[in-house]
């Protein structure tokens, strides 16, 4: 089957032609998909899932389960090592084990790796809870999978293509793919905003160790890169120039240093101390010699 003609056959299909609402079930077994109950013992977390189960809207579905049962099948593929992978319905799946079922509807279909990461992205990718790590993440899985079916069509890029598919602009997408290289721990910082977006997709350009780096700044002295610190690191690591020690100088800048501390004794304060023969350099190391003896004695105590 030529590789175009089968994505595209996914693309074309509606979101309830995919879950399989009630209205359509005839027509999705029409289609050669199949509903079937499945065990949620033999229902596995697809590969690799981007997406979190976020805790409120688990609370509200489980209540709608034990009241109306699963209203709309999840999508799943057989796997060859036994059960099935779910593509869809990662939630639903999590709502009928705390309402206490066995078993929950599947749309069964018959995907390869590629249209089942498709399928798996755009079955959620609208979500308005979802956070910048979910969606970069998604988007790059769903990139890398269209880029390995070698899809580009008529409407240019594969990013052209998800810009027109998903209402992102192209940029942005290409944005979010370039912040999945971000480390998990850095990630998190983006997903709760101590980290803006745009800093965190020029620390993506960083590799792991540089990453590393920049993470114990944080952990160490809770201070987080501003945009042009973030712009500076990553012109440094796109010149091969940035060290460990050019991190601590952009994300710690040196700080304005106290003024010399000159401390002067009065002749007359001296005269008790020093005769006449006693020149300014030998003083100054009589009181040197003795501020060192005064030191040692004080560590000793």
């Amino acid at each position: 089957m030529n590789k175009s003609n089968s994505a595209s056959k996914i693309k074309m299909k509606s979101f309830d032609d995919l879950f399989g609402t009630n209205e359509n079930l005839e027509q999705a077994n029409a289609n050669g998909g199949e509903i079937r109950e499945i065990p949620l013992a033999s229902l596995h977390t697809f590969r690799n899932h981007p997406f979190q189960i976020h805790e409120d809207k688990l609370e509200e579905m489980v209540e709608s389960v034990r009241q109306y049962g699963v209203l709309v099948p999840g999508i799943a593929r057989m796997r060859p090592q036994g059960g099935y992978e779910i593509i869809a319905g990662h939630t639903r799946k999590a709502a009928c084990e705390l309402a206490g079922l066995d078993t929950m509807p599947m749309f069964i279909r018959n995907l390869n790796d590629d249209e089942a990461t498709i399928v798996m992205v755009d079955s959620n990718i609208q979500r308005e809870d979802i956070f910048p790590s979910e969606k970069a993440r998604a988007y790059s899985m769903r990139y890398y999978a269209m880029k390995h079916q070698g899809i580009k069509g008529d409407k240019g890029s594969s990013l052209d293509i998800m810009s027109e598919e998903t209402g992102e602009n192209a940029k942005k997408i290409q944005r979010y793919i370039r912040l999945a290289k971000l480390s998990d721990e850095l990630l998190d910082f983006v997903d709760r905003k101590k980290i803006g977006f745009i800093q965190g997709v020029d620390l993506s350009y960083l590799n792991e160790e540089q990453q590393q780096w920049v993470l114990d700044i944080i952990l160490d002295r809770n201070v987080f890169p501003n945009i042009e610190q973030s712009a500076r690191l990553k012109a440094f690591c796109r010149e091969n120039m940035l060290t460990q020690e050019e991190v601590r100088n952009i994300m710690l800048p040196e700080q304005v240093s106290a003024k010399p501390r000159k401390v002067t004794f009065k002749a007359d304060r001296l005269d008790d101390y020093f005769d006449d023969e006693y020149t300014e350099e030998k003083i100054t190391e009589v009181i040197i010699s003795l501020l060192d003896e005064w030191k040692k004695r004080g560590e000793k105590a």
